[in-house]
């Protein structure tokens, strides 16, 4: 069964392109030419990403990412004709997985399509990962912290699955990058802040200990037994 993706975007000429890429690729592809329309259609349709234009009229794609986000784990992509880290933020705290500046190539659009997408086939062949305080079920796309249930988006997931595999060690902000958005991404550090930030927020209601360690020039370190805050 064809992968679906929702594309959002208030540009008909968007739409179309990124309808026709993707349909080219075997994926089933509805469009949305505004956010009250896309969440309609997500209701109705529950795609397997959504692909998003930032600023269009009316409700904005940050606050769709939000409305989306806190309903659904589907991986969000957005677009933006803005570049500034600021707007980059804001998206990602509303939500997004991941954000491509326009113009952009329509292969590293698919390309990253491709890396949100594939993720849950490839959690499954992966054994729960039991440390410190922490069991993280790859497979079952599920956390639970001293018994209790984490609920993570899916970036937040795959950040932590890679600091558990590597824990204890000192992580530099290259590799996190890497690991979790792809290489065309080893250069944006302020998805790392967002994420990371997002992560200590959820384990810091667990209970007051540090399980996220700052590196400083370097990047970060995962304590999977926690240390007192």
């Amino acid at each position: 069964m064809a992968e679906r993706v929702l594309v959002v975007d208030d540009e008909a000429q968007i739409t179309r392109v990124l309808r026709t890429a993707l349909t080219a690729q075997g994926y089933d592809v509805r469009a949305a030419n505004d956010p009250e329309e896309a969440l309609r259609l997500f209701e109705e349709w529950s795609p397997d990403l959504m692909v998003t234009d930032l600023m269009m009229p009316g409700m904005s794609g940050v606050d769709l990412c939000r409305r989306v986000r806190s309903k659904s784990a589907t991986p969000i992509i957005v677009l933006s004709v803005r570049d500034q880290e600021r707007s980059k933020v804001e998206a990602l705290d509303a939500g997004a997985d991941d954000y491509v500046t326009k113009p952009f190539s329509i292969q590293e659009l698919l390309a990253r399509v491709r890396a949100h997408l594939r993720r849950a086939p490839e959690r499954t062949v992966d054994a729960p990962i039991e440390i410190g305080d922490f069991v993280i079920d790859a497979g079952a796309h599920t956390v639970t912290v001293g018994g209790k249930s984490l609920h993570l988006t899916p970036t937040e997931f795959d950040l932590l699955l890679f600091m558990g595999r590597n824990a204890g060690k000192a992580l530099t902000h290259r590799a996190l990058l890497t690991a979790v958005w792809g290489g065309q991404s080893a250069h944006q550090p302020e998805y790392l802040r967002v994420f990371i930030g997002q992560l200590r927020r959820k384990l810091e209601a667990e209970g007051p200990r540090q399980y996220i360690q700052t590196e400083p020039w370097v990047g970060y370190r995962f304590l999977p037994e926690g240390v007192p805050e």
